[in-house]
């Protein structure tokens, strides 16, 4: 019996319609910082301080459903410091103290995100 001839991969050819897509977690992380500035807020120390301030205050327990967030990330119960109304790089909302609360990462990866999603079209 004779052998299959290996066919040359035509996914190449798609590659201008679909555009760019980034190699790995941390091109994409790039690709994402460039295309929206605020995001380097987040890595600030007034950030890391704001963020442990609300984690305190909210005594480590997700505000949406109660969970104790002593998980290390990424872990379901780790905590996420959590805009309640989405900031999109406003930056007196991003650092209002009333607009964040402390939340699981199983509640922010799904629901929130979900919901955020749905508010966004």
């Amino acid at each position: 019996m004779g052998r299959l001839k290996m066919l040359k991969p035509r996914v190449g050819i798609l590659a201008g319609r679909i555009g760019d897509s980034p190699a790995n977690e941390t091109a994409r992380s790039r690709m994402r910082d460039a295309m929206q500035p605020w995001r380097a807020w987040y890595k600030t120390s007034r950030w890391q301080k704001l963020r442990e301030r609300i984690l305190i205050r909210d005594r480590y327990i997700c505000q949406k459903t109660g969970v104790l967030l002593i998980g290390k990330y990424p872990a379901p119960d780790s905590p996420v410091v959590d805009h309640k109304t989405a900031h999109r790089g406003d930056e007196q909302l991003f650092w209002d103290e009333d607009n964040l609360h402390a939340v699981s990462k199983a509640y922010h990866d799904s629901t929130k995100q979900a919901e955020e999603r749905r508010s966004a079209l």
